[in-house]
């Protein structure tokens, strides 16, 4: 299973994504069942590390993502990945502009998976303090317990 996580530039909310995620798999023993990545609808910071406030939020929660590196979504991503997992409305518009509607149906909300939340986004903490980098790992743990439960029932069905 396949599974991308997209943001604006790739250095917040997408590469904390693939960190709890892959901290989920891992402690549920499949590790090697799936193939989590992360990259961004800008290129913005292409080579560059997730920024140093989403590092230290994931590392007060055991999840390491500093060996992670900004990219840029390509079409060889639809091609490869199963699901492709947005952050919010803007980078989800961006890829149904940007991509062949033959690959729409793989882009879905992180929020979707969380539909009792008040967020329907989450929302980027940038240029914000750092509780909003606790309030996206808050998020994207709930969500993504979500989306694996969501994959898991699909594998199943």
């Amino acid at each position: 299973m396949k599974v991308l996580f997209v943001c604006m530039g790739n250095i917040c909310r997408s590469p904390s994504a693939q960190g709890v995620f892959e901290k989920l798999i891992e402690t549920k023993g499949l590790k090697e069942v799936y193939h989590v990545d992360s990259a961004g609808t800008h290129g913005y910071h292409i080579g560059g590390k997730p920024d140093a406030r989403s590092i230290q939020a994931a590392l007060r929660r055991g999840i390491d993502i500093r060996q992670q590196r900004a990219r840029k979504i390509t079409v060889k991503d639809f091609e490869k990945f199963d699901y492709i997992i947005v952050m919010d409305n803007d980078n989800q518009m961006n890829l149904k502009m940007s991509f062949p509607k033959k690959y729409h149906s793989k882009i879905v909300k992180i929020m979707s998976f969380l539909p009792t939340s008040t967020y329907s986004e989450v929302p980027d903490p940038y240029y914000g303090g750092d509780q909003g980098f606790e309030l996206v790992l808050d998020l994207l743990e709930k969500a993504t317990n979500g989306l694996y439960e969501q994959i898991r029932f699909n594998k199943t069905t």
